[in-house]
C-alpha cells in the first residue's frame, strides 16, 4: 500500500488535482512497480499564511504570484 503525499499551497482546481493524482499514479506504476488499486495519493493544501520559507510567510513574500 504505497502512499504519496503532496503538500502545496491552495489554489489549484479540482481538475488540476485529478490530473496530478493520475500522473503520480502512472509514475508510481511505471517506476516503482506499484499497483494502481493499492496506491493512495493524498493532497494536503495550505494557505500562504501557514507556510514560511526562510522565516517569511508565503503571504508576505513579494516574489510569488499569489493568483490561483
Amino acid at each position: 500500500m504505497p502512499v504519496v503525499t503532496v503538500k502545496m499551497w491552495k489554489g489549484r482546481s479540482v481538475d488540476q488535482k485529478r490530473k496530478l493524482a493520475k500522473a503520480i499514479t502512472d509514475a508510481m506504476v511505471e517506476h516503482a512497480d506499484a499497483k494502481p488499486g493499492g496506491l493512495h495519493v493524498i493532497i494536503e493544501e495550505s494557505d500562504l499564511e501557514n507556510w514560511a520559507r526562510a522565516g517569511v510567510l508565503g503571504v508576505d513574500r513579494k516574489d510569488l504570484d499569489k493568483t490561483p
